[in-house]
């Protein structure tokens, strides 16, 4: 049996230990927000946070995390309360930055790909409070795998979205 930490609980799987991540999640897990695109670890859909660094569950075997912190987009309101020192039960009430940007400046449209895209602006973001637009467009498109596809061509808007997600975090450490 393999024993995974994912948004901060750990849980049993049943699956074998070849199984890729996204599988886990979203079908033993109920985890729905990465998404299967390409299968490939071409597109992004499929990211999440591995020790807060992203990888691409679609072809990622559970057998490697063992003991590594997973992050989807649901755990990301108990990653920001944990990372300000505040209580979990607060990241209950509170949606991340980066979710809370995307909603204010209605970044998706068909939604596939905008998860993927959340986790590498967090990731980003973690490292780099204040990016430019070209270290943004960097880490969609030059720093993973692998670039973010956005087949509806939101990509002005999530522009957008990463800068009011770092004005939030900048905003909430003061």
């Amino acid at each position: 049996m393999v024993t995974l930490n994912v948004n901060g609980s750990k849980r049993q799987l049943a699956s074998s230990p070849d199984t890729p991540l996204l599988y886990v999640l979203r079908n033993e897990l109920d985890v729905m927000t990465p998404k299967f695109g390409c299968g490939l670890a071409q597109c992004g859909a499929c990211s999440v946070l591995v020790d807060g660094k992203e990888i691409r569950s679609c072809v990622t075997p559970i057998s490697g995390l063992e003991g590594k912190e997973i992050t989807t987009v649901e755990g990301l309101p108990s990653r920001w309360a944990k990372n300000r020192d505040l209580p979990v039960k607060e990241g209950d009430q509170t949606l991340h930055p980066v979710q809370q940007a995307w909603i204010d400046e209605q970044v998706p449209q068909c939604g596939i790909c905008q998860f993927g895209m959340m986790i590498k602006v967090t990731e980003l973001l973690e490292s780099n409070p204040s990016p430019t637009d070209a270290e943004i467009k960097t880490a969609l498109t030059t720093s993973g795998p692998s670039p973010h596809l956005c087949r509806c061509a939101s990509y002005a808007a999530i522009l957008d979205g990463a800068h009011r997600a770092a004005k939030i975090m900048a905003k909430a450490k003061k």
